[in-house]
């Protein structure tokens, strides 16, 4: 419900946008209905709300600017980056503005000696390794979606990717940041050095969805090139056999760069599309794993998970050391989502954790929620770390599709917090799982998580009714949160 302050604004659209002018420039406003649309929703499509007015900063200042123009107006306000998202974590409200990072673009700084980078949040994540790659060095956190992500949406998500089960996931390779606090100050959180005094607020704030603010500038870690690369890909005759051989492999004392299962639904699809020649259609299922380091280190350890993946019958293995064949292996895991399209018209993915011991529990779990439904389910996800990701296929032109899936989705995660996992691993609770927050946290958690929120976000301006249920939008959240209010806006 929109505060007194909020339904006056609402006819003063064309006056305020000439204040951003001011900040931005006229070219630097977004303010016709049509262009408007381009922003109306992030990768979660299927939710779509049209903002007031589009902002497009350069520089940290500009945003400063531009959100103290909201916080004295009382303006909602949402950062956004290249729109990627899966949560909608990105998702406007009405009579908001969005401040959009994209043409935040420069590396400020590249400091080879410290093994780190600064750069603006709309960089895209791939371009950071490519401008690095030539003296030897990469950025290790990598989404499928890198190659059209931006570094500052892999902040506010807190963004993983294939390699995240050796090297961790956004957060551990985040040293400092600038950032524009939800009232228009600017600060400076973390620094160049890994270990700072005092509280982690560099930690707080990745993560945090855009409800602490937004950064400006991100010092990040690199890391040196190893000497060797292998991948390997193994077919399963089950998916059983698959994620026991996950589990054999971590046991054995071997941590690869990334493993990665696909089911059988995903092989094909992505051989439709991206044609390797390389993934076997016959196969329940395929195991890619990342071995990297020293040239003999990578050698023994490819021996051994040969030997695991045939003990746990293997039905074919290829291995690939040669750059363009490894990219080749890739290029069909990191087009899962897209090749997805390809067999149906519209899917909806979810973002699940669970167990490695779970694994074939869940799976198992899953499959029968596509028989409840009838909705074929197919599943793509970082093995090593017990990130799931499954695709229920439908089509949004049948009547109550969307809801349906909705539901599965729901289920789905309600499987994985009761094995004692979590409801998100990389993709951010945004709009689309707040309602879920319950089952993992109780009303005390919760509690505890709006005073952190209200500290930086006080009148609640900055991404409203995002990652906390709100009895508004969860009817059976309703008697676990209460609605505060700060000097007349909603906290949530």
């Amino acid at each position: 419900m929109l505060t007194k302050n909020q339904q006056q604004t609402k006819q003063n659209w064309k006056q305020i946008a000439k204040q951003f002018e001011t900040v931005v420039g006229k070219k630097g406003v977004v303010q016709r209905k049509e262009e408007l649309l381009v922003y109306e929703c992030d990768g979660l499509a299927s939710y779509r709300q049209r903002p007031a007015l589009v902002i497009l900063p350069r520089t940290t200042e500009q945003v400063a600017a531009a959100v103290k123009i909201c916080d004295r107006l009382n303006i909602p306000w949402l950062p956004r980056g290249a729109g990627t998202g899966l949560s909608g974590g990105a998702l406007p409200i009405e009579n908001c503005v969005l401040i959009v990072t994209s043409l935040m673009q420069k590396i400020l700084k590249i400091d080879l000696e410290n093994q780190q980078v600064v750069v603006q949040p709309g960089i895209i994540n791939n371009w950071v390794t490519q401008a690095v790659s030539g003296a030897g060095f990469y950025y290790a956190p990598d989404p499928s979606s890198q190659i059209i992500c931006s570094i500052g949406g892999n902040i506010a998500e807190n963004s993983g990717g294939v390699h995240c089960l050796k090297y961790g996931v956004t957060t551990n390779h985040v040293l400092g940041l600038k950032i524009v606090t939800p009232e228009g100050s600017i600060v400076d959180l973390g620094g160049q050095i890994p270990e700072m005094p005092g509280y982690d607020l560099t930690g707080l704030f990745v993560g945090s969805e855009g409800t602490l603010g937004i950064a400006t500038e991100i010092t990040l870690r690199i890391l040196k090139s190893p000497e060797s690369v292998c991948v390997l890909l193994a077919g399963f005759p089950n998916i059983e056999a698959t994620g026991q051989t996950v589990s054999d492999i971590i046991s054995s004392g071997i941590i690869p760069g990334g493993m990665e299962i696909m089911d059988n639904f995903s092989i094909n699809a992505v051989e439709d599309v991206v044609k390797t020649n390389l993934y076997p259609r016959n196969a329940a299922a395929v195991l890619l794993v990342e071995l990297d380091g020293l040239e003999v280190e990578v050698d023994r350890n490819k021996q051994r998970i040969k030997e695991i993946c045939e003990k746990n019958g293997a039905i074919e293995i290829t291995t690939a050391h040669e750059p363009e064949k490894r990219m080749k292996l890739w290029k069909g895991r990191k087009a899962a989502f897209a090749a997805a399209g390809n067999i149906s018209k519209n899917y909806y993915v979810q973002d699940g954790v669970i167990p490695r011991t779970k694994m074939a529990y869940v799976l198992g779990e899953i499959e029968g929620i596509s028989q409840k439904y009838g909705y074929r389910i197919a599943n793509v996800f970082h093995a090593g770390d017990g990130n799931l990701h499954p695709l229920v296929l439908y089509d949004d032109a049948v009547e109550g599709a969307f809801e349906t899936v909705e539901e599965i989705g729901g289920e789905i995660l309600k499987i994985c917090v009761e094995v004692g996992g979590s409801l998100s691993g990389e993709h951010g609770i945004g709009s689309d799982k707040k309602c879920y927050m319950p089952l993992m946290f109780n009303e005390t958690d919760l509690e505890t998580m709006q005073w952190v929120r209200s500290v930086f976000n006080p009148k609640g301006l900055a991404n409203p009714e995002k990652i906390f249920p709100t009895p508004r939008t969860c009817g059976e959240s309703a008697n676990v949160q209460q609605v505060k209010q700060f000097e007349g806006a909603e906290v949530f």
